[in-house]
């Protein structure tokens, strides 16, 4: 069966509104773009610390900025209100910009954030793969984040993929052939690669059990990836402080219940098991690299989450026991 190749009804330059002042007044080509996506799987808010940390530490300006309304569902994803009191005091509506910034070292990177698309993929993709084309980007490197069976207690692992194996080898905890539901950085990491961009994209992999509140330690590995690869300076520092206190709530936590001394015990074991000799298996793969269903993998986690309920509800912190 052919693919049909795919011609937009509509140009996908007029889904976004350029910076015209700031492309006349600064040469924009040649830089390394960084992306993250809001709105399918954060696990962690990996994502939305990330986006946070560069936004309130580093000088940006927007390049150029996307239609929204044509893009987001609005009915399906709500944006947040906040109501005080006895009126409505603020409105967060969805955004998609790339964005040019200054690292700390007064380096320029362009930085693609903000709502995933919930509609008009393929013209979205086209009306990206034209501003790399146009601004001639060196590399395009995105992070996300992804819920695992892997304990707080050891290093922050991450899937990576894309075309640069100088970037990946070495550094990948899992590599096994699966179908996988799509993201829209994704899609554009397959895009560029077919034209032979450089693109390397980074899944953090974020403890279970933690996946549901902010978990900073992953966010600044992610962070260490995304500047690893683009020869960047990112902030992190503010990041790494919150960490070592989210991690000092999370051992004394673990230290009150025996039962979850014995799942972060097993996650333990199972980390060690496939990070020897092995390391290159898939975490989640077992002695015959199959996947294991969600079954085997929400049992890992049973005993977490039948605890969080009770630190959760009482504001203490990740809320694990």
């Amino acid at each position: 069966m052919n693919v049909i190749s795919y011609t937009p009804f509509q140009d996908p330059e007029s889904l976004y509104a350029l910076n015209e002042t700031l492309l006349e007044a600064e040469d924009l080509r040649g830089l390394n773009m960084l992306m993250s996506f809001t709105g399918y799987s954060d696990a962690g808010h990996v994502v939305h610390q990330i986006a946070t940390e560069l936004s309130e530490h580093l000088p940006a300006e927007p390049v150029a900025i996307f239609d929204i309304d044509q893009l987001v569902d609005y009915r399906s994803r709500r944006p947040r209100m906040t109501f005080t009191e006895d009126h409505l005091s603020d409105y967060r509506p969805p955004s998609l910009v790339l964005y040019r910034f200054i690292d700390a070292l007064g380096k320029p990177f362009l930085f693609l954030t903000g709502s995933e698309p919930d509609l008009q993929w393929e013209r979205f993709t086209l009306a990206v793969l034209g501003l790399v084309r146009r601004l001639d980007v060196n590399l395009t490197a995105w992070v996300h984040s992804v819920p695992m069976p892997v304990p707080h207690t050891r290093p922050i692992g991450a899937t990576v993929h894309g075309n640069r194996p100088d970037l990946i080898e070495g550094i990948s905890a899992w590599k096994t052939t699966l179908e996988i539901p799509s993201m829209i950085g994704h899609v554009l990491e397959y895009r560029l690669a077919k034209e032979n961009r450089n693109v390397v994209g980074y899944a953090i992999h974020v403890p279970h059990y933690l996946s549901d509140a902010e978990y900073p330690p992953a966010a600044v590995a992610g962070l260490e990836y995304l500047g690893a690869a683009a020869a960047l300076m990112l902030p992190s520092e503010r990041l790494r402080e919150a960490g070592r206190a989210v991690e000092r709530q999370i051992a004394e936590q673990v230290e009150s219940s025996a039962d979850v001394q014995a799942v972060v015990a097993n996650l333990e074991k199972q980390y060690d098991d496939h990070s020897d000799g092995t390391a290159r298996r898939s975490l989640l793969a077992g002695d015959g690299d199959e996947l294991p269903d969600a079954d085997e993998l929400g049992a890992a986690v049973e005993a977490y989450l039948a605890s969080r309920d009770a630190g959760s509800a009482d504001g203490t912190g990740p809320g694990i026991g």
